[in-house]
């Protein structure tokens, strides 16, 4: 299965959910009126893609119906692909392009982090890219256990330390390290974070510093989101990008969900580009995120 079947099939549940809106729209017939705008902008909110993208996704659609004299709902449908395309925020290509870089992931617990930091390595890895991993998630045994079973399999150094150890001096370790063995990406897993605890986030920005003043590399902070939290996932990047200035979005866990318009939504009030999405646990489920393919998927 290509992956744009695979996020066809991922998005299956959000698309149904699109369709169903959509269909009861188009029964009140294909006129162009007010009732027609309103209902999609509702529809598209509905798919979690939020109040103000979808705001802008109806006002460029009116606007391109009125300037191409468009004669009926479905033509309008025909453009909506492309518009929710082009209101992602677009870039962080240089994150893991080739370029020297160091990516630090951040993320509340559960949102698969740690397994998604373990198949960007095997990838980087696999396209001969000399990589270092750096477990800064001292909290959880479980974390550090989990990330070295990834560089086992992909077959790269990871710098750790003892369980309760300070995550700053693991990071300063990692770089270290990364500058004696010549390693051009590193990445680094952090310990997940409650975004409403205040306490936890000023240790996680004491780390984000640290690795900023200390590395030569390049640093991007990434946040993993899990898509089926939907809203609460809006709320959680609200509060990282506050106190972090992120780089760039990851989402997972697209495939069991009915709410994957939430991608949008974050990247559109955020600014922020989505860089990769995930559509399953296997290492081929984790890929560069197209726009394109995601809208096409998203409404079919």
């Amino acid at each position: 299965m290509g992956f744009f079947d695979r996020i066809s099939e991922g998005l299956s549940r959000s698309r149904d959910k699109f369709k169903e809106q959509m269909n009861v729209l188009l029964d009140r017939g294909p006129n162009l009126d007010e009732d027609f705008w309103d209902g999609l902008e509702e529809t598209l909110i509905l798919s979690d893609i939020g109040a103000p993208a979808a705001s802008e996704i109806v006002e460029n659609l009116r606007d391109q119906a009125t300037r191409k004299a468009l004669p009926d709902a479905y033509a309008v449908l025909e453009l909506l692909n492309d518009q929710i395309a082009s209101t992602f925020t677009s870039g962080g290509e240089e994150i893991f392009g080739g370029e020297e870089a160091l990516v630090l992931f951040v993320g509340i617990n559960g949102t698969g982090k740690t397994t998604t930091v373990g198949k960007i390595a095997k990838e980087a890895t696999d396209a001969g890219r000399k990589v270092i991993l750096g477990s800064a998630d001292t909290f959880r045994a479980a974390a550090i256990e989990q990330l070295e079973v990834w560089a086992q399999r992909a077959q790269v150094e990871m710098v750790t330390r003892e369980r309760g150890a300070d995550p700053a001096s693991v990071c300063y370790d990692t770089i270290e390290r990364a500058e004696e063995a010549g390693a051009d990406l590193v990445l680094i897993d952090t310990a997940g974070r409650l975004h409403t605890s205040s306490d936890l986030m000023r240790e996680l920005e004491k780390v984000v510093n640290v690795v900023r003043k200390r590395s030569k590399m390049p640093v991007f902070t990434v946040l993993v989101i899990d898509a089926t939290t939907g809203q609460n996932g809006l709320q959680q990047a609200r509060e990282f990008n506050k106190a972090l200035n992120l780089d760039a979005l990851i989402i997972t866990k697209l495939d069991g969900t009915a709410k994957g318009g939430i991608a949008l939504a974050i990247s559109h009030e955020l600014e922020l580009p989505v860089v990769k999405i995930g559509v399953g646990e296997g290492l081929e489920d984790l890929k560069d995120f197209d726009p394109h393919a995601f809208a096409e998927a998203l409404v079919g």
